[in-house]
């Protein structure tokens, strides 16, 4: 059968009467939505409710499956330990997914799983559900900070498995909106908040999801949003479908936004192929920056995409400027998907023949060795952004008075433990995180001032700075 429908729901603790103990009365018109949300679940007929929750286990490059049989769960951290529940898990559709995943190489599976019970993102919605139709298998699965058009395709893998096992589904994209939208809210208040749950509203409220992969990391940064993820994985298990969508209410009462749609399958509608609506804007948005790419940063993107394509090591090109090819110095290659690191290596003195080789080398070094990230998958390579920084010679500092975080980047050292950090990042703006992360990377104790420090200017290649 596959997909017929779904629903995008909050999941505010307090709107659990046993939770609120009459203070979920403020969100009253969030709850009757709630209840209308699970008399429509209800009317489908699900066999299994696949739901996503920003609050299982999130990794930077992989996306969490839950594993078992069964899983079970109560509301003991919010003194509610008399609300529990306790399911079964669709085993078979959840290994159609992994499977999926796997012949896709796509980040996600069952690896990684550190609390086996249910969190409160799936048993708020399931609370509701539950009272509506009884108890129904579920698959489970977190978010993650791949990029959000990679949860979009995790949502058309989901849609693949529930076709190839005919089982009947409705999604849950489980996710609060904003949580700086006042400041009497318990996070404060922030421009962006107000901001993002208008536009989320009116996107998941009109259908139109190519627009969800457009929002700013600024924005979903500074909102304090919870489901964004969870919304697009929804979206894209929607690929090519015909929706009849109802929005039922949008709550800011708490500081936190609350919304609620319903989404039922209608047919098929191939017009809707979101992912590659954006990504043929995005492709052209990509092509644009590459004519601004100078020849440090052609090069990188050059070496990236035949090695990660075919392993192979590019030869040095012959038409490269002479400073390329007859100068030695440190570089470092930094990669980016939608304003995201995804990958960064680099060398503090040259250690190869020409800043060519070096530049050569470490792009390999940063799409496949950083121990922070899984190695940059083939269908990466379109959407990777570039930098180069070349390295001028380090010089010795008596005091963190001597450093600019705009132009200054940092290296301190002790004993044989020693870490860089690059001038002019983004969300480093004073010395002193400048230099405590630095200190990380090498190792060394935050709180231990006892350490040389060094500092040097960089010449950096980026289109989006030309």
């Amino acid at each position: 059968m596959g997909i017929v429908g779904g629903i995008m729901v909050p999941h505010p603790p307090l709107i659990v009467p046993e939770v609120g103990k009459g203070g979920e009365k403020v969100i009253e018109e969030t709850t009757a939505a709630y209840e209308k949300a699970a008399e429509f679940v209800a009317a489908l007929k699900p066999e299994t409710i696949v739901i996503s929750s920003p609050h299982v286990v999130m990794y930077g490059d992989y996306l969490h499956i839950p594993p078992g049989d069964t899983v079970g769960g109560d509301l003991r951290q919010f003194n509610a330990r008399e609300v529990g529940m306790y399911l079964e898990y669709d085993v078979e559709l959840r290994d159609a997914i992994i499977k999926n995943c796997d012949e896709t190489s796509f980040p996600a599976g069952t690896m990684g799983e550190r609390n086996p019970e249910l969190d409160h993102g799936t048993m708020v919605p399931l609370y509701f559900i539950l009272k509506k139709m009884g108890n129904v298998k579920i698959v489970r699965l977190g978010i993650s900070g791949i990029s959000l058009s990679d949860h979009y395709r995790m949502g058309m893998l989901i849609k693949k498995a529930a076709e190839e096992t005919g089982r009947r589904v409705v999604y849950v994209a489980s996710g609060d909106l904003s949580h700086k939208l006042q400041y009497s809210g318990p996070y404060g208040f922030d421009p962006k908040g107000p901001e993002y749950d208008e536009k989320i509203m009116d996107v998941m409220g009109s259908g139109e999801f190519d627009a969800l992969m457009d929002f700013d990391k600024e924005l979903l940064e500074k909102s304090a949003e919870c489901g964004h993820r969870s919304f697009i994985i929804m979206a894209g298990a929607f690929d090519r479908t015909k929706l009849d969508i109802k929005r039922l209410s949008h709550q800011d009462v708490t500081g936190v936004g609350y919304g609620i749609c319903t989404y039922e399958v209608k047919g098929r509608d191939e017009g809707r192929n979101f992912l590659d609506i954006w990504y043929e804007r995005k492709m052209k948005s990509l092509e644009s920056e590459k004519l601004l790419e100078d020849a440090y940063v052609s090069l990188a993107r050059k070496t990236i995409e035949n090695y990660i394509r075919d392993r192979k090591i590019i030869k040095v090109p012959e038409d490269l400027p002479e400073e390329m090819l007859r100068n030695r110095a440190g570089a470092f290659v930094s990669l980016h998907i939608d304003g995201d690191l995804r990958g960064c290596i680099g060398t503090i003195s040259p250690v190869a023949d020409s800043i060519a080789e070096e530049i050569i080398a470490n792009a390999i070094s940063a799409s496949t060795r950083d121990p922070r990230f899984s190695p940059v998958r083939p269908e990466e390579l379109p959407f990777l952004e570039y930098s180069v920084d070349v390295l001028e010679e380090p010089e010795k500092i008596s005091s963190p008075d001597e450093l600019d975080v705009k132009k200054y980047g940092v290296i301190v050292t002790k004993g044989m433990k020693r870490g860089l950090l690059l001038p002019n990042l983004e969300g480093v703006d004073t010395v002193s995180e400048q230099i405590s992360i630095a200190k990380q990377k090498a190792g060394i104790s935050v709180s231990d001032d006892n350490v040389e420090l060094e500092r040097f200017e960089v010449t950096r290649h980026c289109p989006k700075e030309h």
